[in-house]
């Protein structure tokens, strides 16, 4: 499973909006920061303060991709 934030760091540019003013509007502490820049899971209320912070939904944030592993036991 991979997961992509980029639909995120995109928001903030267009809302003029750095990720340490992120991390400070929504409460997330700095680590959990570093994890999203690494693309790597975090949890479902670090998203929701993210979305609210936002005024967002998950999707305007977060992108689900499949790897190629996964993709190869679709086709079959």
């Amino acid at each position: 499973m991979s997961i992509s934030y980029n639909k995120l760091w995109k928001l903030l540019i267009d809302k003029r909006m750095s990720a340490a003013d992120l991390r400070k509007a929504a409460d997330i502490a700095p680590n959990t920061m570093t994890r999203m820049r690494k693309d790597q899971e975090v949890t479902l209320s670090v998203l929701e303060k993210i979305c609210e912070t936002l005024d967002a939904d998950f999707g305007d944030i977060v992108e689900y991709k499949r790897s190629a592993d996964n993709e190869k036991e679709m086709e079959v």
